[in-house]
């Protein structure tokens, strides 16, 4: 019997591919005849410069583009896990789970799909649109296992746009004794630019339909605010408030040597470890193999790296949320990765992790900040609490408390 991965998708995004390929290969092959990108490494550089000519496709205004609605960019795609099990090595961890950093490639490999479906223009051969992840911004988890022998099942659309970002949310569930129940929830911001990748570019407007529609959309608004609120709040940009100040006064007095009473007598509190010590670094070299579609680094590559360097903190953590992965800067073929993991609050059984990640120029010795990830875990049983020594380290404590 021939097995197929099951794509539903509207218009031309409607294909049936051949098992042999898993389903990161088969939404990425798809991805690629979209831009006109080649899997050889020598014929995609090419390729790449071959897509400047697109340019003259591109919208000079919003206006111009006609909407779209929600349904058009609706897919549903299945990853056969239980029907095809020569496609469980791949995703199998060692505790008999599913890895979950290969669940984050193919969420962004999706969400980058939906809304290369939302812009499509049927008269092209190809988009002028570069479409690239801007941020994760929460994914919830509705169940804590994952089986790796049970079926798949994304869906996904377009829940909001502006004038070239777009917002599209997806969900995961799998088939388990008879029925497919809810795994996950995935909200992913992306941005569109110009075919070279270097300046924004319009994208469609939506067109609502419906109460539900217009509420989903709604969410979307706030969800931008809320970001934008975020982003000006950071303690490198603004003093702390009189709040903020209480807490890391209060942090630095429990830590006090009350013996030597100098802001050098530190002393750790019973059933605590300084935050300087709850951390973990990698390096990655960022080889071919890794790159996307528009010859950078796959951000689904970064998500994947830092989640499984910050699960080494723990021997089996369960995933409770992704919160806040920013893309700041594209990370290029051949670049030295630098991954820093960090245990910033823990209260109870949950721990929260902060990644930071950061590319290396050997000749220079220069560092630039690529990407940042928040996640939050759930052990087997309470740990100790972490304390920073530094003002830096009381505001990574402090924003990563409930509420913030």
């Amino acid at each position: 019997m021939q097995h197929f991965y099951k794509f539903k998708m509207p218009s031309i995004f409607q294909i049936n591919f051949c098992f042999f390929h898993h389903f990161f290969c088969t939404v990425r092959n798809r991805l690629r005849q979209i831009v006109g990108a080649s899997t050889n490494w020598k014929d995609h550089q090419q390729a790449m410069a071959e897509r400047a000519s697109l340019s003259t496709y591109l919208a000079s205004s919003q206006n111009e583009l006609p909407a779209k609605r929600m349904k058009d960019s609706e897919i549903e795609v299945h990853l056969p896990l239980g029907t095809q099990p020569s496609l469980r090595e791949k995703y199998l961890n060692y505790h008999n789970s599913v890895r979950f950093g290969r669940i984050l490639e193919d969420l962004d490999s999706l969400a980058v799909l939906i809304c290369y479906s939302h812009t499509w223009n049927k008269e092209l051969q190809k988009s002028p649109l570069s479409i690239v992840t801007a941020l994760v911004d929460k994914i919830d988890m509705r169940k804590n296992i994952i089986y790796p022998d049970c079926d798949i099942k994304f869906t996904g659309h377009v829940t909001w746009v502006g004038k070239s970002s777009i917002e599209a949310k997806m969900h995961m569930t799998q088939f388990h004794d008879g029925a497919y129940s809810p795994v996950l929830d995935a909200t992913f911001v992306m941005v569109a630019r110009d075919p070279e990748n270097k300046r924004p570019a319009f994208v469609n407007p939506l067109q609502l339909e419906g109460p539900e529609e217009e509420k989903i959309f709604q969410q979307g608004e706030i969800n931008k605010k809320r970001r934008v609120e975020l982003s000006t709040a950071s303690l490198l940009k603004v003093a702390p408030t009189a709040e903020e100040r209480n807490v890391v006064h209060s942090l630095f007095l429990s830590t006090l040597d009350t013996k030597t009473v100098s802001f050098r007598g530190r002393i750790l509190p019973p059933n605590s470890v300084w935050m300087e010590d709850a951390k973990l670094k990698g390096l990655e070299i960022c080889h071919p193999q890794e790159r996307n579609i528009f010859n950078r680094i796959f951000g689904g590559f970064l998500m994947r790296k830092a989640y499984e360097l910050e699960t080494a903190f723990s021997f089996f953590p369960v995933l409770v949320a992704v919160d806040d992965i920013l893309f700041q800067k594209p990370v290029e073929i051949g670049s030295l990765l630098m991954l820093s993991s960090q245990v910033c609050y823990t209260e109870g059984e949950h721990v929260q992790v902060r990644v930071h990640t950061e590319v290396l120029d050997p000749l220079t010795r220069q560092h630039s900040t690529t990407n940042v990830f928040h996640f939050t875990f759930r052990v087997e049983k309470a740990v100790p609490a972490v304390l920073p020594q530094s003002y830096g380290g009381q505001s990574f404590l402090f924003y990563s408390r409930p509420g913030h």
